[in-house]
């Protein structure tokens, strides 16, 4: 089954962190991508961009609205997603347990619904 495992955290400022510390998070995360890969149970993952390169797009008023920036203030930001494909929940939680974004934020594990894959939607 797949599970997205979104990764949510304050943003740092400019100059926040050392880059000993971005150097550190690097490596517990390309560590962190290594095992999930061996594993066999990695289909993707993604680091984003700050919430100030982000555009929001709606129609939800009838016309077409594209605006910069995050569509809502919030303290945590979606920082990144991982999509796995394991067996079950229990092993999608052991998976964001291990996750070094667990050690300074959230990792929120939501099952996948539909997924877009070789071409066909599949459930």
């Amino acid at each position: 089954m797949r599970y997205a495992l979104l990764i949510h955290y304050g943003e740092p400022v400019e100059g926040e962190l050392s880059d000993e510390i971005v150097a550190e998070a690097k490596a517990a995360f390309d560590a962190y991508g290594q095992a999930l890969r061996s594993a066999g149970v990695l289909l993707s993952a993604d680091v984003l961009q700050p919430t100030a390169a982000t555009t929001t797009v709606t129609r939800r008023d009838g016309g077409l609205r594209v605006q910069d920036g995050p569509f809502a203030e919030t303290k945590e930001a979606l920082a990144g997603v991982f999509v796995l494909d394991v067996p079950d929940l229990d092993a999608a939680i052991g998976w964001a347990e291990k996750c070094p974004a667990a050690q300074w934020g959230v990792v929120e594990v939501r099952p996948s619904a539909t997924a877009f894959v070789d071409g066909v939607w599949t459930s």
